[in-house]
């Protein structure tokens, strides 16, 4: 079961072996693109390193688990990132035994920043138990069917509600979505250059020995509040579709759920429309 943390844009699973802390989308640096337009805001990784620090420290997991966009520059490093990534990790290994990262899109060359014994996994996703985990920005790996449950990052999910006077409200969400799994057996398949000779069900029986059983994704909010974030409760579809299983057919964004952090039922983003 995973289970959101109360109030937090973070999340709990748990197995028969282990417990662990799942966040997504630290983008430690996002201050950097601030500076290069002007504005100076100093660096906001200690309240970041703070806060994770806390749920550690309440909830003690055995692993912490991100996923993705560990930084914020793309391709790069930036000068702020070599000091402040290293120091963040450091920190956070003294208070959970192991951590693993996702790679998500802005996590190119990573690794020369990251202390030992940090584990690197692949955008195509890890499973836990019944739960599968991606970034969101490539296709997850088929293997993750097996899973009932999908979880990825990447979107920053929010939505924005305007009142009669003008005055904008933006509030962090979880949202929660269908999945119909014979069409996202199929795309998963076709995006990954497996051969559908009969259904999408028998090609992966045929090359993965497992069978579709997903039946939800939940987006996660990022980790990091300062960002902001993309309001999905926009009027046009386009404005708010990141990610390519977002994309599909597979999944039902006009009807999924939105809820706010302390687990409050906002509505469907369909019903929301009407309010940003």
């Amino acid at each position: 079961m995973i289970t959101p943390v109360p109030s937090h844009p973070a999340a709990l699973i748990k197995t028969q072996k282990t417990k662990v802390l799942v966040i997504a989308d630290l983008h430690i640096g996002w201050e950097i693109a601030l500076s290069e337009r002007g504005i100076h805001v100093p660096t906001q990784m200690p309240k970041l390193l703070k806060k994770l620090k806390n749920l550690i420290s309440v909830y003690k997991p055995e692993k912490l688990l991100v996923l993705g966009d560990v930084k914020h520059t793309v391709a790069k490093a930036e000068i702020g990132e070599w000091q402040d990534i290293p120091d963040f990790f450091n920190q956070i290994k003294k208070t959970v035994p192991e951590v693993c990262i996702i790679r998500g899109n802005h996590d190119g060359n990573l690794e020369p920043l990251l202390p030992e014994k940090i584990k690197i996994l692949p955008a195509t996703g890890v499973a836990i138990g019944d739960v599968g985990f991606f970034h969101g920005h490539r296709w997850p790996s088929p293997t993750l069917l097996k899973c009932k449950t999908l979880v990825m990052g990447h979107v920053h999910p929010v939505v924005v509600f305007r009142d009669p006077a003008g005055f904008r409200i933006t509030r962090q969400v979880w949202i929660k979505a269908s999945c119909d799994n014979i069409k996202l057996t199929k795309v998963l398949l076709q995006k990954h250059k497996i051969k559908i000779e009969e259904t999408p069900e028998k090609a992966l029986m045929k090359n993965y020995k497992i069978k579709p059983k997903t039946r939800q994704l939940f987006i996660m909010p990022s980790f990091n509040e300062f960002l902001g974030g993309r309001p999905l409760n926009k009027r046009k579809a386009s404005e708010r579709i990141v990610g390519p299983v977002l994309r599909s057919d597979a999944v039902n964004l006009e009807k999924a759920e939105a809820y706010l952090l302390d687990g409050t039922f906002l509505g469907t983003l369909n019903q929301l429309k009407n309010l940003s």
